[in-house]
């Protein structure tokens, strides 16, 4: 057992230089690494919760801007539909007012019309009279 007792303070020496020369130092650079690594991930999920905020930031930029270009194409549609209500109602008097143009010409070859007729029915019965009575009688007496 005696024999055993420098062995026992080597193997004893050796644990605590192995503490102190490898197991120490590489518990620190662990450590350090994991403390690096949490950081990097708090970073990365930091930046992913940035990049998610711009994001919705920007969709809701897109939003407004399709609702103002909404607003400015109804804006357009109803004053092209003022403009073309103006117009046919525009052309809708003009229309008129050419009907009532051509119905007061119509009118006035009707009256023009009538009294050329009135002006031949009177020749005309005077013709008849001529042809149908005998030569001797007079027109005005057989009226």
């Amino acid at each position: 057992m005696l024999g055993a007792v420098p062995t026992m303070v080597l193997f004893l020496t050796l644990v605590v230089a192995y503490g102190f020369l490898v197991r120490r130092p590489l518990d620190r650079v662990l450590a350090e690494r994991r403390a690096r690594t949490s950081g990097a991930v708090e970073q990365a999920k930091n930046a992913i919760a940035a990049a998610e905020a711009k994001t919705a930031e920007y969709e809701d930029g897109l939003r407004r801007a399709r609702a103002e270009i909404l607003a400015a194409r109804e804006a357009r549609l109803k004053q092209w539909g003022t403009e073309r209500d103006a117009a046919l109602a525009a052309a809708r008097e003009a229309t008129g007012e050419k009907v009532k143009a051509a119905k007061s010409e119509i009118e006035q070859s009707v009256a023009a019309a009538r009294q050329q007729i009135e002006g031949a029915s009177a020749s005309l019965s005077e013709q008849i009279l001529r042809a149908v009575m005998p030569t001797g009688t007079r027109p005005e007496a057989a009226q």
